[in-house]
């Protein structure tokens, strides 16, 4: 019924503005379809708290808290709670879904409501750290604290809001003179990621394993209905994470009929010129981030349908979808002057690429746009289109050309980028993935900015992502598994139960909206090391 009623608004919304679209207007009713019909079925489970614990500062720990064992459960349950007045509930991990408890009277009549603040927390800073007055650029709304009035006491509450976390405190704000217990807190987690991994080889090291099942349990909860980007903020699907996601799950859960929602709804929301957006939404109907493009997202999407072809060998959704391949790869192609992408022209577009504001993005973005076309033109041969598309080989190679031209010192044998000539990470690994760089090229690049004191590094885990690709292409693969074990073992180490949206391991509050608690730490782009740990298994599992 949910299903259907989805379907129904889309199909509705879709039809009204259909007539003045003149890009695949006449195919958006049908990808609208086919996405609802590959809505996933969510699997839920019944958690339960592990025990009580409080917050102590630490100046060693993640940002400095962390959280002590303060008593079991049945310490609190049973017992006044008009006597303790608060309290922090751990449930073990991460998790994300939908909370209860019980209210229980314990003498008298209940004569007047409870009305408690419960603060959820995925890290123990969260709960330590004021919300206002808020200093954040996000809505304060994004952090997971409620006020919940029971008018009737005994109860059973459950919020009505989706919250993911693995801490709960709870405080009691206002109270009369009957006594009560809370009991009986669950927790129903979901999550639409179904099968079994595959083990890890007996030889793998306990970091990797470790690496690989904390990035399992960060997929899992980012598999909802569509791949969210992040379970507590944004819940909504962005193309880069789609295309970091899709890899993850092929090398764990494979549950592929995700990816093909997720295209098919991408695809339908396109702008009225054919242009992707780089987010959208489910509810109350599917509808896109009006206005939210990104040049290097949009080009990923040719890359995972091509990844997505590959690893199912459906070719109805490539042969489908195949022309918003070819819309956004023809769009990227106006903006190139000389063969190199002109930055002048970039519209007031948002080029993702890391959390780093002092990244210049014109040599990243010329690998990037580079590497998406020479892969969107391998689905075109898999589709025996490549005809249709016969110039595109022509252009990546005097892209390629332009690049060696422009962004290449072949004195010291490393790319840079804009009017300074910044020497970053990513420049070099763009232009590696392109294969704008032969890999003895590229590992020179690489050990050259490893050992630049002043390149700029990655900020995130979705920047580093694309250097252990590009390190594993070069033939790195010992520095591929070094880095690996060190930036996500970083995160591990202080207490990661889901991998973090941000991680600089020199500045543990580092937060792209002004304030760390509305951080994700649960986020897609981080669960990459599944994809390297089980696809590459001779260097990361040995």
């Amino acid at each position: 019924m949910i299903r259907q009623s989805l379907w129904a608004m889309a199909l509705l919304v879709a039809t009204t503005a259909g007539a003045q679209r003149a890009w695949f207007a006449s195919e958006r009713d049908t990808w609208l379809r086919e996405a609802a019909e590959s809505i996933p079925p969510l699997t839920e489970r019944i958690e339960t708290p592990v025990g009580l614990v409080e917050s102590v500062r630490d100046t060693g720990a993640f940002q400095g808290w962390r959280m002590i064992p303060a008593g079991d459960m049945d310490s609190l349950y049973g017992h006044s709670f008009k006597e303790r007045k608060e309290v922090i509930v751990d449930f073990g991990r991460h998790m994300t879904g939908y909370f209860s408890f019980d209210i229980g009277r314990l003498s008298a009549d209940a004569d007047a409501p409870l009305r408690f603040r419960l603060t959820f927390a995925e890290v123990p800073a969260e709960l330590n750290t004021p919300f206002d007055p808020y200093p954040g650029g996000l809505s304060r709304a994004w952090l997971q604290d409620e006020v919940v009035t029971v008018m009737d006491a005994p109860a059973t509450v459950e919020l009505s809001r989706r919250v993911a976390f693995r801490y709960v405190k709870i405080e009691l704000l206002a109270w009369s003179s009957f006594d009560f217990a809370v009991t009986g807190m669950r927790f129903r987690s979901v999550t639409s990621a179904s099968g079994e991994p595959k083990p890890l080889a007996s030889t793998a090291d306990p970091t990797i394993v470790r690496i690989n099942r904390i990035g399992l349990a960060t997929l899992a909860e980012c598999m909802q209905t569509v791949y969210e980007d992040g379970p507590k903020r944004d819940r909504r699907l962005w193309i880069g994470d789609l295309y970091l996601e899709s890899l993850a799950n092929t090398y764990s859960f494979r549950n592929h009929g995700l990816t093909r929602r997720c295209l098919y709804l991408l695809a339908a929301l396109a702008d009225e010129e054919g242009l992707l957006h780089a987010t959208v939404f489910e509810y109350p109907e599917p509808h896109p981030q009006t206005g939210q493009h990104c040049m290097d997202y949009s080009l990923l999407y040719g890359v995972t349908l091509y990844e997505y072809l590959n690893a199912t060998g459906d070719r109805a959704t490539a042969e489908a979808l195949w022309p918003v391949v070819v819309r956004q790869v023809e769009h990227a192609m106006t903006y190139l002057r000389d063969d190199v992408y002109d930055m002048e022209k970039q519209p007031a577009w948002w080029l993702v690429f890391d959390w780093k504001d002092d990244l210049n993005r014109h040599a990243p973005m010329q690998g990037l746009m580079t590497f998406a076309i020479e892969q969107s033109y391998e689905l075109a041969k898999l589709l025996g289109r490549e005809s249709e598309v016969a110039g595109w080989p022509r252009i990546v190679s005097r892209m390629k050309a332009a690049s060696r031209r422009v962004f290449y010192d072949r004195l010291e044998g490393v790319v840079v980028s804009g009017p300074d000539r910044q020497r970053s990470y990513l420049g070099q690994v763009w232009m590696i993935l392109s294969g704008t760089l032969s890999p003895r090229e590229g590992e020179r690049a690489l050990r050259t900015v490893l050992a630049d004191p002043d390149a700029c590094y990655p900020g995130s885990p979705y920047a580093y992502h694309y250097l252990i690709e590009a390190m594993i292409r070069c033939g790195m693969n010992d520095e591929a598994r070094r880095r690996l074990t060190e930036y996500w073992g970083g995160m591990a180490a202080l207490g990661a139960d889901t991998f973090w949206e941000v991680y600089d391991p020199t500045d543990h509050f580092k937060s792209p909206y002004n304030f760390f608690p509305v951080n994700s730490y649960c986020h897609a782009w981080s669960c990459t090391p599944v994809y390297f740990i089980n696809k590459y298994a001779d260097i990361f599992q040995k």
